[in-house]
């Protein structure tokens, strides 16, 4: 914990400077996209409208590898756009650029939220806050990448040759692509976060571990649903690429939570722990204070045990108590 406690409005003052911040961030990030978007149009965002596009590669290398003479491995592919929209070149520009400035900047994001919650927070609750905040961050970006280099890929390929009649003819707008190309690439990076969000509802105590084994089948089929509505392909490669990622993000969710039973038996030890009194030590005396101790003790033993000499003896009865007793006797006998 911090050692100066703040007032709600120091506290206020520093989350105003912590949003300016980034809002300071995105901004100089979407000026450069702005400036760089030309070149980051042809050679990112429309990459995978091209045949060259390293996944379509990869498909035709892996169909000649196995032998695999399936459309889907050999097929040749290429998207051409449409613009319909005379103002939508010039606001996709801007957009564009700030959704990726959004992407690009999650880090700093993340360290800044670090940085307004540490002090209020344990020595062993930033070990475990500074863990999932890094983790959130490496798989919001492998969930980016996979869903650039592979679910986009496929979904384009499945709907921009999909055809309800041979008498329509497919032509992609360029608000459609630019539409469903930054919906699917960040809705992969916000499903990698399913780990942290677990992790984050376990110590609310809201889920544990057992609820979620219990649930495991329920989950699964769960996630081959999110996958047909993200990928609505026929396919079921297009498929399992997207549901095996999301199971095994649920199966390292279970990893990474405790069980409740635990949680509360270690919280019943601590508590335990914390409210067993532990007595004062008292001063070692000294030699003189000892045998000063020892004497007065042994002073007051005296007075309260009287000595056997001291205690006198029963007196013996006299003659006449002798006398009326035999008389008793002999009373008792004659009758």
């Amino acid at each position: 914990m911090a050692d100066k406690e703040l007032s709600f409005w120091e506290h206020l003052d520093i989350l105003r400077r912590v949003l300016f911040r980034v809002l300071g961030v995105w901004f100089v990030l979407a000026l450069i996209y702005f400036l760089a978007m030309p070149v980051l149009f042809d050679k990112v965002i429309l990459a995978p409208c091209h045949n060259d596009f390293i996944f379509y590669d990869a498909l035709r290398w892996i169909g000649e590898r196995l032998n695999l003479h399936d459309d889907f491995f050999t097929e040749e592919f290429s998207v051409k756009l449409v613009n319909i929209n005379l103002a939508a070149p010039f606001f996709i520009h801007i957009s564009t650029a700030l959704w990726m400035s959004v992407v690009t900047a999650a880090p700093y994001l993340f360290y800044e939220v670090w940085k307004f919650i540490s002090p209020a927070l344990y020595p062993n609750e930033r070990h475990g806050v500074k863990k999932a905040l890094s983790l959130g961050t490496v798989m919001f970006f492998i969930g980016v990448l996979l869903g650039y280099f592979m679910v986009y890929p496929l979904t384009l390929r499945f709907l921009s040759t999909y055809q309800l009649s041979s008498a329509i003819e497919n032509q992609i707008s360029l608000n459609s692509y630019i539409d469903n190309f930054m919906m699917l690439v960040l809705c992969m990076g916000l499903a990698f976060e399913l780990p942290l969000v677990t992790w984050l509802l376990s110590v609310l105590g809201l889920v544990h571990k057992t609820m979620l084994r219990r649930y495991r089948r329920h989950a699964a089929v769960a996630i081959v649903i999110l996958a047909a509505v993200i990928t609505p392909t026929g396919d079921p490669f297009t498929l399992s690429v997207v549901a095996i990622p999301l199971y095994l993000l649920y199966e390292m969710s279970i990893l990474m939570i405790k069980d409740k039973k635990k949680n509360d038996e270690d919280e019943e030890d601590n508590d335990t722990s914390d409210e067993t009194p532990t007595e004062p030590e008292s001063p070692a005396p000294n030699a003189g204070e000892e045998g000063q101790s020892a004497a007065e003790e042994s002073e007051k033993v005296e007075e309260i045990e009287p000595s056997p000499e001291s205690t006198p003896e029963p007196a013996a009865p006299s003659r006449k108590t002798q006398a009326k007793k035999r008389n008793k006797h002999k009373k008792v006998r004659r009758k």
